[in-house]
């Protein structure tokens, strides 16, 4: 498949506005984020060591935080596809994606961030992320964050991949099951220690993104799903963690019990990083048999590998990934490499060439090819 590329942004140009700093302070490259981008965003999209611009009303009443302007980014994205496992079809796809973000902070320790598709394949997506965030609550770094966001954020964030070629495994859906550590609705509780430690409770539903049935509720069984994460700095190049998830779903008669397991690694330095994911799944009965349940178990993760030249101030970079999912569900067995070159026409404008070999699928093997271009303002 010949397509231009999109990643999804949670800083958004509306924030190099605000500031008047260009998007290089946070990003490298856009939409993947340096350390001080990260602190960013942890802190409610207000930087620490800088005033933050005025820009509430002052209507006389303290109780009244009210925008003066309102925040907002659009992206705009648009595809040209040729697929050597759909009889090389060449296919124009413009506008393939256009999002209306915006976020901020709204008075102090409470900000918002969401974005909708105005459009996203020809139809109308609508929302995916949208929460608030309540920060450094009681003086400490402690955060609360109530909405909708990916339950893999604390692991590695998705929608800030260079790449077009998605880390499978989070994306695994077992049988009929709804839960995977995509998009789901919930709490998020965030902790950072001094040592380096940062500690992550989640509480979900467990169904995604379904919407609400004829009685207004988006959750039909009594379950809660829960990830806790652990994660550890060592020094200023290696961080290491691990995650546990566990949960229900109930369908029918039937309920399906499952868990999930995995470790992640990053090493970096101002020209490389290296990310590692790792983790099994067990299911009890994804299938929701009354009688007879079947287990399945599903094991995963992918390899990324970034470069760039000149640090934070390259113009090009290259990256690796691969991506490897096993499963008694043979469906779902996916074993793919692919090579990314991106070059930054402007800070907020990215060139990309892309190629994956997908030795292993539902598809025969097949090889996507990529040339795009990615913009944000």
């Amino acid at each position: 498949m010949l397509t231009c590329l999109s990643s999804e942004v949670l800083a958004i140009p509306a924030f190099a506005r605000k500031y008047s700093m260009s998007c290089k302070v946070c990003h490298t490259p856009f939409p993947k984020l340096k350390p001080y981008g990260d602190d960013f965003m942890n802190n409610g999209y207000v930087i620490k060591d800088k005033e933050t611009p005025r820009y509430n009303i002052d209507t006389g009443d303290s109780l009244l935080s009210l925008l003066r302007e309102l925040p907002i980014a659009i992206r705009f994205e648009g595809f040209l596809s040729l697929n050597n496992s759909n009889n090389q079809k060449l296919d124009f796809a413009a506008p393939f994606l256009i999002k209306l973000l915006s976020g901020g902070e709204i008075t102090k320790h409470l900000s918002y961030y969401f974005y909708f598709f105005f459009t996203e394949k020809g139809e109308v997506a609508g929302l995916e992320d949208a929460f608030l965030m309540f920060n450094n609550l009681f003086n400490k770094e402690f955060d609360v964050i109530v909405g909708q966001f990916q339950v893999s954020d604390p692991l590695f964030k998705r929608e800030l991949r260079l790449m077009y070629e998605d880390y499978k495994i989070y994306s695994t859906r077992v049988g009929q099951a709804h839960a995977d550590l995509t998009y789901d609705r919930g709490l998020m509780f965030t902790y950072g220690l001094p040592t380096g430690t940062d500690l992550v409770l989640e509480i979900v539903n467990g169904l995604g993104l379904r919407p609400a049935d004829d009685l207004d509720t988006f959750d039909y069984d009594k379950y809660k799903n829960f990830m806790l994460r652990l994660s550890q700095d060592i020094g200023s190049n290696l961080r290491v963690g691990a995650f546990g998830y566990t949960g229900k779903e109930r369908q029918g008669n039937a309920v399906d019990s499952l868990w999930m397991l995995g470790g992640d690694l990053t090493l970096s330095s101002p020209k490389l990083e290296l990310n590692l994911q790792y983790l099994e799944r067990r299911d009890k009965n994804p299938y929701f048999y009354v009688v007879d349940p079947e287990k399945v178990a599903t094991r995963g993760g992918f390899a990324e590998l970034l470069y760039f030249p000149k640090g934070d101030d390259s113009r090009w970079y290259g990256s690796a990934l691969f991506n490897w999912v096993d499963s008694d569900q043979p469906e779902l067995k996916y074993t793919s490499a692919g090579l990314h070159y991106g070059y930054l026409l402007r800070r907020n404008m990215r060139l990309t060439v892309e190629g994956t070999y997908v030795f292993k699928s539902e598809l025969p093997r097949h090889f996507r090819l990529g040339l795009g271009l990615s913009t944000a303002y």
